[in-house]
């Protein structure tokens, strides 16, 4: 029996974080241990900003999970909305891991993903160098391109050298992954379509076998339900990182064609029901850097019919996915070709009709237009975004929008499976 060869991962965030790109890279590492020797570097659990006591006392911390190795990092704790903070962090997490790869030992490849942005990139390239092994860059997020479009940085040589740093870490890349077909033509457009680094394009995914349509009847959709006050209700979800990305704020504010409370002059507006009669419920779930600015917008309008509820454990997520009758996918304008929503995957694990706020030829639009999983329209097009959230409200128990929640677990279990995807990554890897 011949000896596995062992790969090398740059995670930053690694599961139990919540991070989506945390969960992907524990079921990428997991489900290659049968073929590589797997040893993960990341931090130490905190996606939140905070840090539990018993990761405060060392630099480094050596853990097994599943058949995987890890070694954790310690990082200085940090606050969402404030940008020097979050430097410091990603800053630490990157001079940490280039001395825990020292303690890795030997290694054949070294997978790096494009977070932290820039310097995930760049610790795959040393890492290479330091140990003659070839590199995989798995880009999830292009940046600085991401960081450009939500106007989170406007300083135009940092840019610039973001640019040059992340570029040179595809050129000296084996081979580069991206997670969708706009993506791949990004790349491209960053070397001219001239001297293309090797790449191949993989799906994300969602574990088909934890995430899948239950009944109304579930006990544990119902405890759900009873939990955060969604018996009873007609629910459109969002799921996920209440974070920048995803222009969350304006979306909140077209909300208000279908707000139930009362107005600033004391008029009470009942909020729109289906036609068999339930309450329309907005039920955003997850947090990020903005979900104090929504809060706030909530409370100030007096909004009865948008609720917040905390992120759910990865073992409740199938009864919080489930209990969205449909589901936003939505990203900023000008992130097309720079990320890749993931949650779509899970809503259409969860057998849920989705409405995409997505722009056109983008990876997750182009999905759910080819299964028919739901309905999608721009970023920006708020009169649109209406139209579509009130169509979805006529039609709540009609066999149309039943279908395309089928639709979309129909054509997940085909193409969009676990497996399927890490097979790819497997052959990938061994075809270098």
């Amino acid at each position: 029996m011949s000896k596995k060869k062992k790969v090398l991962i740059f995670a930053h965030y690694y599961a139990p974080d919540v991070a989506s790109t945390g969960q992907i890279l524990k079921d990428q590492a997991e489900g290659m241990s049968g073929q590589f020797d797997i040893t993960v570097i990341c931090v130490v659990p905190s996606y939140s900003g905070t840090i539990e006591s018993r990761y405060k006392t060392k630099k480094f911390y050596f853990e097994e999970l599943n058949g995987v190795k890890l070694i954790r990092v310690r990082v200085p704790e940090f606050i969402k909305t404030d940008k020097i903070s979050r430097i410091k962090n990603i800053v630490s997490y990157f001079m940490n891991a280039l001395k825990a790869s020292y303690k890795a030992g030997e290694q054949d490849y070294v997978f790096a993903i494009s977070q932290p942005p820039i310097l995930g990139g760049l610790l795959g390239v040393i890492s290479k160098w330091q140990k003659h092994a070839k590199m995989i860059y798995c880009i999830q997020d292009f940046n600085p391109e991401q960081i450009k479009a939500v106007q989170y940085c406007s300083n135009r040589s940092i840019l610039k050298a973001m640019m040059c740093i992340d570029k040179f870490s595809c050129r000296y890349s084996d081979l580069v992954i991206t997670v969708g077909r706009d993506l791949v033509d990004t790349l491209k457009g960053r070397f001219c379509d001239h001297d293309v680094p090797k790449y191949v394009m993989i799906n994300n995914w969602i574990d088909e076998k934890e995430i899948y349509p239950l009944s109304k009847d579930d006990e544990g959709v119902i405890a759900f339900k009873k939990r955060y006050g969604l018996e009873n209700k007609f629910v459109i979800m969002y799921s996920g990182n209440i974070g920048l990305y995803y222009d969350l704020e304006n979306l909140i504010h077209s909300m208000r064609a279908f707000r139930k409370g009362y107005t600033s002059k004391g008029v009470y507006e009942p909020g729109p029901k289906t036609s068999d009669g339930r309450e329309v419920v907005f039920a955003f779930v997850g947090a990020g850097s903005v979900l104090d600015k929504l809060t706030l917008y909530v409370k100030k309008h007096c909004f009865e019919n948008i609720i917040f509820i905390p992120y759910q454990e990865k073992k409740d997520l199938i009864y919080s996915l489930n209990a969205g009758d449909v589901h936003w996918c939505v990203n900023a304008k000008g992130i097309k070709g720079v990320s890749c929503p993931s949650k779509a995957y899970g809503i259409m694990g969860a057998g849920r009709p989705i409405i995409g706020v997505l722009e056109k030829n983008t990876e997750i639009r182009l999905i759910i237009e080819e299964c028919r999983c739901g309905k999608c329209c721009s970023p920006g097009e708020y009169d649109e975004i209406i139209n579509i959230v009130r169509w979805y409200i006529e039609n709540a128990d009609t066999e149309e929008v039943a279908r395309m929640g089928k639709n979309g677990r129909e054509y997940l279990e085909k193409d969009l499976t676990k497996s399927v995807s890490i097979e790819k990554y497997i052959e990938a890897i061994n075809g270098l």
